[in-house]
């Protein structure tokens, strides 16, 4: 009787999602809740069902249109759900209901146990409309996140896959990093606001769906729940999603440091399912970004399915510091005009300096050798038996790595060759398609793959894949050995804190004598 209930409500939700109102607030407010829910035999919980659906549509406040009837009936069967999913500890007999996946025939109608994908997946967050040029610096970041929303309004609605994808230019799962007030947060919603500006001219549906601060949860399992519950949506292929996960440490903390709660294991242990595994069902439409000031606190086994990854280092020139108080005191002068007294730079023009990059290559032409000590010595004793347009030197390379870093695996290769990838298709799209979307963006999936790949021919002409190959190793490399030596330092100074506190203690205790 639960389960028939429970996949009549899927069933209803499944044919209104398209139908009714995104934001669905306003009648969750009317709505009183469900009186009763009977699961005594079949019949008497479709009655029962039906009885109070058919009292809430009699009542003159609940509906007074037609797209009241639509809103009403999916808060009506949500609460159907919810109430059924709080109770199914209590089934019994749900073995063939937990094992399986049923699909409707002649249809894409699929129940799977108790799972309700709609659940959070109606409505998008608000957020902060951002424009890349307001934030300073970052150029390694703002360059990624510009080729991430390409890349995601590239995926083909109808084909339910993205061109991207099989080219080996789309990352599901990001990271950007860097110590605290250097521009994580606007980029964020530098993202959002992009995607969001493009879906809206595209006429796509947008989902920015970042992870709750109320994942964690104080009762056994809770915590699994919810994150689960989070990561459902992403599957959804009727939408394009962004799901950034803001302070990443609290929640895919180490999970072997000490002190950390059963609450943030299950959350990883849900992440690592859903991002490679069974559950890793990616069509090319999410992308996943964590954000963190502290990459080292991040678990081993998180990091490692990072594919894409960027320091987020804020100001870095007198150029950036120059722009950064600009953005500032220009708003100012607007206000008050001829208030701001001071003379401006001679050979520079404000904002000059934060455009986007061209590419990749703009931004990397200055990485010759690992900054890194350990791994600069790995890379000189490497190169001192093999020249870096050898395979060989890559293989001696790797082994070399995991001699000294343990926990660099076949996964960090694969990354690094997805960065490779992702170089031989950073290109950008030709301006004219976003003007007039008929001529790539609303062409079937066949067109946009054959246009893409005639994009990668012509941007590789010129390109040397030996040195593309050597920088990203480097900059792979350099960020695997700086969170490892930045998690080794953190536990000295914490260590030498402690023995500094207790040889003063000590003395005073002594003096004090």
């Amino acid at each position: 009787t639960a389960f028939m209930l429970f996949s009549i409500a899927y069933k209803i939700l499944h044919e209104l999602r398209d139908i009714a109102s995104e934001d669905l607030s306003v009648m969750k407010q009317k709505f009183a809740g469900l009186p009763e829910v009977s699961l005594l035999s079949p019949m008497k919980g479709i009655s029962c069902c039906l009885f109070y659906y058919d009292k809430y549509l009699s009542h003159p406040e609940i509906v007074g249109s037609d797209k009241d009837v639509a809103d009403f009936t999916s808060v009506y069967f949500e609460a159907l759900i919810s109430e059924i999913q709080q109770r199914k500890a209590t089934l019994e007999y749900t073995e063939t209901i937990v094992d399986r996946t049923y699909k409707l025939e002649n249809s894409d109608f699929a129940v799977s146990g108790w799972e309700n994908v709609f659940a959070g997946a109606a409505k998008s967050v608000e957020f902060n409309k951002i424009q890349f040029e307001q934030i300073v610096g970052n150029r390694d970041a703002k360059h990624f996140a510009r080729r991430l929303t390409e890349r995601l309004l590239s995926y083909d609605f109808v084909a339910k896959k993205n061109p991207f994808q099989e080219l080996g230019g789309f990352m599901p799962v990001f990271m950007g990093y860097g110590i605290p007030g250097t521009g994580k947060s606007m980029l964020i919603a530098a993202i959002a606001t992009r995607l969001k500006a493009h879906c809206d001219a595209l006429e796509l549906p947008f989902l920015f769906h970042p992870m709750p601060d109320t994942l964690i949860s104080t009762f056994q399992g809770g915590s699994a729940e919810k994150m689960v519950e989070w990561m459902k949506p992403l599957q959804d292929p009727t939408k394009l999603i962004f799901a950034p996960i803001d302070d990443a440490e609290n929640n895919l903390q180490e999970r072997t440091a000490q002190g950390v709660s059963a609450g943030v294991k299950e959350v990883i242990g849900v992440f690592l399912r859903y991002t490679e595994g069974a559950y890793a069902v990616n069509y090319g439409n999410s992308s996943i970004g964590l954000f963190t000031n502290l990459p080292e606190m991040l678990d081993k086994a998180v990091i490692s399915r990072v594919q894409g990854r960027f320091k987020i280092d804020g100001a870095r020139s007198e150029h950036d510091f120059l722009d950064q108080d600009y953005l500032w005191w220009n708003k100012i002068e607007k206000t008050l005009p001829s208030f701001v007294n001071m003379q401006d730079p001679s050979g520079y023009k404000y904002l000059a300096d934060q455009g986007l990059a061209k590419n990749m290559g703009d931004i990397l032409k200055s990485v010759e050798k690992p900054s890194e000590e350990r791994v600069l010595a790995i890379y000189d004793r490497v190169e001192a038996k093999h020249k870096a347009n050898e395979h060989a030197f890559y293989a001696q390379l790797y082994l070399d790595m995991q001699k000294v870093f343990p926990f660099f695996s076949s996964r960090d290769v694969r990354n690094i060759q997805s960065a490779i990838s992702l170089r031989l298709t950073d290109f950008d799209l030709e301006e004219d398609w976003f003007d007039n979307p008929e001529k790539y963006f609303k062409k079937d999936y066949e067109t946009k793959f054959n246009m893409l790949q005639e994009l990668m021919r012509s941007n590789m002409k010129g390109l040397n894949f030996s040195e593309i190959r050597r920088q990203e190793v480097v900059r792979y490399l350099d960020n695997v050995a700086t969170i490892a030596d930045t998690d080794f330092k953190r536990k000295v100074d914490q260590r030498i804190d402690q023995m500094n506190v207790e040889l003063e203690a000590r003395k005073k205790f002594e003096d004090g004598r």
